[in-house]
């Protein structure tokens, strides 16, 4: 399997490198770096990010103008919010969380914020209820404010963008993102996650991010198999066309409006969400109950994933199976942020 341990002692080889390069390449940044999970990488990223206030105060501890202020999506993955609570923890930064996709929201709170160093984070595609983030205006409120945009792509890369790039190219943004995160589990079927980002950023997140600092890399292997998927992924197109063709079909043959792969089912308690679990077993589909305290209660739901792999009698099959456990009439396709916090 390779050496066994961290990335900055022994655990970094050829392969990683290829694997890094092909990132950065695809994501057009300069430097990748690649962490043993999306969900290391994320919390590396969110506590570098914080260590810039400590690094540039005279005394070590900033003073609150001199802290990084985070602006983070209410939905944001629990990474994001794990790595944004050590970081404040650390007494780094100032956490401002925005309504979801509430780009007035976060337009008043950066206009009300005085202090000069400004992050905000986001998930590109969200996981739980399948929605974009507004990448156009958020692009548009980085040139008015001038803050750091760190985007969280894990359900986008491979799946989004005419060579897979992601949300960010498949909005026409990418240099607009400073910081792009993603996971090597999903799309690419494989194990670990990254970064892409400027050489700068890398060596300061390498420094600081104790979660990749202190956990072994990625098996040799699975390098070589995840630089193998980037390529696939860059020149097998296909796939990404087949997964939108049939976003497209079940959308027009079950009538509910979704704007990704991920479709999500709001049906309300968890004994309703697991009947219509177990039923879809029993007819040939994997369809997980989603429940607290992954959404908020009241709000469980059948979260369904489409992929390149599914055909159009597929789709078919599984609207059928669906109809025959839900009433479309009393289920909703409506984000998390309508439903009652945790």
């Amino acid at each position: 399997m390779g050496p066994k341990g961290s990335a900055l002692i022994c655990g970094y080889t050829t392969y990683h490198r290829l694997l890094e390069s092909s990132l950065a390449e695809l994501k057009k940044k300069e430097d990748c770096l690649v962490c043993p999970t999306g969900f290391a990488a994320n919390m590396a990223a969110m506590v570098a990010i914080g260590s810039v206030a400590s690094l540039l105060a005279a005394s070590g501890k900033p003073l609150m103008n001199q802290k990084v202020a985070i602006f983070s999506d209410a939905l944001n993955h629990a990474s994001i919010i794990d790595g944004i609570r050590l970081a404040e923890r650390q007494g780094n930064v100032e956490v401002f969380v925005y309504r979801h996709c509430d780009m007035y929201h976060l337009n008043s709170l950066l206009s009300s914020c005085k202090m000069k160093r400004k992050v905000v984070v986001t998930d590109s595609l969200f996981s739980m209820d399948g929605d974009f983030a507004p990448m156009e205006e958020l692009s548009q409120l980085r040139k008015e404010h001038g803050f750091l945009l760190v985007i969280d792509d894990a359900h986008g890369t491979f799946v989004c963008g005419e060579n897979g790039g992601g949300v960010a190219e498949q909005f026409n943004c990418e240099a607009d993102v400073d910081l792009c995160v993603g996971t090597l589990s999903k799309a690419a079927g494989c194990h670990g996650g990254f970064i892409a980002c400027s050489k700068k950023w890398k060596q300061l997140i390498q420094s600081r991010g104790r979660s990749f600092i202190f956990s072994t890399a990625i098996p040799v292997p699975m390098a070589a198999a995840a630089y193998a998927a980037v390529v696939v992924a860059r020149k097998e197109g296909w796939r990404r066309k087949a997964i939108w063709e049939r976003v497209k079909e079940f959308e027009a043959l079950s009538g509910v409006q979704i704007s990704s792969p991920i479709i999500s089912l709001v049906v309300g308690n968890q004994e309703r969400a697991l009947q219509g679990s177990r039923y879809l077993l029993k007819s040939g589909f994997h369809v997980m109950a989603i429940r607290p305290p992954t959404v908020p209660p009241n709000s469980c739901r059948l979260r369904v994933t489409l992929s390149a792999t599914h055909t159009t009698e597929d789709v078919k099959k599984l609207i059928t199976a669906l109809s025959s456990c839900l009433d479309y009439s009393n289920t909703t396709h409506i984000p998390s942020y309508l439903s009652p916090k945790l």
